[in-house]
């Protein structure tokens, strides 16, 4: 069986590449795990790109996402078990298709960063043994966040760490300088007042209602919460990402 791991960028139909296109096109069932209420209009934003871009017949089979433990004390043990949980799921779908049929994951953002479908699918292949799979990069967070800013993320000749909130408090004592921050809903950033630090930080990226706030952390820090608790109560939902950098001496 034929499986296209697509990136689609933050959800916007112009986000989507050419080679994108191409491959939803070829998709015959998009496998969707669906997560209830909390992804508020997320679902029409994927709907928006298959009207816009597939042009051919084609079914979404939504399959309840497993729970997952959100405070576990084995962190990355708990979400090996959700990943295996997920391919267990996907795999009942696919049990139920005809021979030659061509599966689709539609990926917010890039498949490569920060997101568990290609972990998923490699788990799936194992379940199944007949299954082959390809990835179509997306436009990622990261990039749509220096568009966005017009920012160079490097200094010259340095690094880039990209992190998650989870891991800010240990790269910051670590000596980081210039990170990127994903997957923060309670905003990490929040314990480096007072550190000189600066944030260029925006939300729902590459969307009509994408935010941005630019700034010295002190100054601009209550300007974000505003913002991020705006765009959760217009669309239910709010994907965040941002920079920080402290100024080198």
């Amino acid at each position: 069986m034929k499986i296209h791991l697509i990136g689609i960028g933050g959800g916007h139909p112009d986000q989507v590449t050419v080679q994108a296109v191409e491959k939803l096109r070829a998709v015959d069932v998009f496998i969707v795990a669906d997560k209830g209420a909390s992804v508020g209009d997320l679902g029409a934003a994927r709907q928006d790109i298959l009207e816009r871009h597939h042009g051919g017949s084609y079914r979404v089979v939504e399959v309840p996402d497993p729970p997952r433990d959100r405070s576990p004390r084995q962190y990355e043990t708990a979400v090996l078990d959700w990943h295996d949980a997920r391919a267990r799921a996907y795999a009942d779908v696919l049990d139920g298709l005809a021979e030659g049929t061509v599966v689709g994951f539609l990926v917010w953002g890039d498949p490569a960063l920060y997101d568990s479908t290609i972990r998923v699918v490699e788990r799936l292949a194992a379940l199944r043994g007949d299954i082959e799979f390809d990835v179509t990069p997306g436009i990622s967070s990261v990039s749509m966040l220096a568009a966005s800013h017009r920012l160079v993320l490097n200094r010259i000749g340095g690094p880039i760490v990209i992190t998650t909130g989870r891991n800010l408090a240990g790269d910051v004592a670590a000596g980081l300088d210039n990170l990127v921050v994903m997957l923060d809903g309670n905003l990490a950033c929040s314990a480096l007042t007072g550190a000189g630090w600066g944030i260029h930080w925006g939300a729902n990226l590459g969307t009509v209602d994408e935010k941005l706030v630019a700034g010295p952390l002190d100054d601009v820090l209550a300007d974000i919460r505003r913002a991020r608790d705006e765009v959760k109560a217009t669309h239910g939902w709010v994907m965040d990402t941002y920079l920080l950098r402290r100024p080198t001496e």
